[in-house]
């Protein structure tokens, strides 16, 4: 369901920000409720309002006071707006697991919980509580609540980090899970009450401070880590969203002689590693097999012809391609192998390799084709 009119309370903060930005990309109108934002601000919004998602909240104020004053003060408001609005408009609160305890920011959390269930109760509309770990991702704030957000901004610029204890555990929760959860909410027609939150990652504060200080080394040698799933892919997406714009772009060593130029774009520690390189028209580069090692070539700019001999049988074949007809060409183990730019102008080529280059054991002898 797009087009609704989703009011959102604490509507610059780092969930909220995260949270217009998509709702927006499903074409909902926001109407953002700021600290800015008056009492008739609130019930304006609410009137107006096909869904509420609530996230305003005191994390670390300077007066313990104002927990209750914001976090209770500020579900109380939204239950007196919902109540004169006289509609049935669903609730999506942000409370926390520390709702859990017994402190002055849980018991506010707490209260917060308790007015919204009872409106919720009253049967106007639903009203779902979801209690979040920490929530880490990208636009948190370093250096106030979130440790996450303060490694990567620190690391990122090789600044000192603090750590009482590595063996603190962790609990997360990554930014784009927390908005499906919202959107899937406000899409249900479910009742409502305290909602799962999941996927929940279970960690240490010092495992986490490793990976990080890890992805500023890997960037460093020109490596990369297995960042496609879990925690580290959403650790590095929130690294590298903490990233300085001037670490936007990053040199890589390229080798050049009269034949062209070879660079490494990029090493793996388990797949191997990406590479890409230039032939001058009629040169020949290659001319060498390998026992094991395998190789994909991707022809991106330019015309070449690739040549393969067997050797023990001498069978040879040759192979041309071009990048108007993308195709990949692999070395086989055992075959010599060349590629000879037959193009007019430069032929450029990625290259993926299986295995990261081994200067003492490259795999790679010498042999013409």
């Amino acid at each position: 369901m797009t087009g609704r009119t989703i009011a959102v309370t604490g509507a610059d903060g780092f969930i909220g920000q995260n949270l217009r930005l998509r709702l927006g990309e499903l074409g909902d109108r926001v109407l953002p409720l700021t600290r800015a934002s008056t009492r008739d601000d609130w019930f304006v919004a609410v009137a107006q309002a096909d869904g509420v998602v609530h996230l305003a909240g005191a994390n670390r104020p300077a007066d313990p006071g104002e927990f209750a004053a914001v976090n209770q003060g500020s579900a109380r408001l939204l239950t007196e707006a919902l109540a004169a609005a006289g509609r049935a408009v669903p609730v999506i609160y942000a409370s926390s697991i520390r709702a859990e305890g017994d402190d002055d920011y849980g018991r506010s959390k707490r209260a917060g919980e308790d007015l919204l269930r009872a409106h919720g109760e009253t049967g106007a509309a639903p009203v779902h509580i979801f209690r979040l770990p920490n929530v880490f991702g990208k636009w948190a704030r370093p250096n106030y609540n979130s440790a996450v957000a303060t490694f990567c901004h620190n690391v990122a610029r090789d600044l000192p980090i603090t750590i009482h204890d590595p063996a603190a555990p962790l609990s997360l929760v990554y930014i784009d899970d927390v908005i499906d959860l919202f959107l899937a909410a406000l899409n249900s027609d479910i009742a409502g009450g305290f909602a799962e939150v999941a996927p929940v990652y279970h960690t240490t504060v010092g495992e986490v401070a490793a990976t990080i200080r890890g992805f500023r080394d890997d960037r460093a040698g020109n490596m990369i880590d297995a960042v496609g799933t879990g925690l580290t892919r959403a650790l590095y997406a929130t690294y590298v969203a903490a990233l300085p714009q001037s670490d936007f772009s990053y040199p890589i060593v390229s080798h050049r002689d009269p034949r062209g130029a070879f660079s490494e774009m990029l090493k793996t520690r388990t797949t191997g590693q990406f590479s890409y390189f230039t032939a001058l028209p009629g040169v020949t580069r290659g001319g060498h097999y390998h026992h094991t090692k395998t190789e994909k070539f991707l022809i991106v700019h330019g015309r070449a012809r690739f040549r393969f001999r067997h050797m023990v049988t001498g069978e040879t074949c040759t192979i041309t391609t071009d990048a108007d007809t993308p195709q990949i060409v692999e070395t086989i183990p055992g075959w010599a192998h060349d590629v000879t730019n037959v193009g007019e102008g430069v032929m450029i080529s990625l290259l993926w390799a299986n295995e990261l280059f081994d200067r003492a054991r490259p795999d790679t002898i010498a042999a013409q084709v």
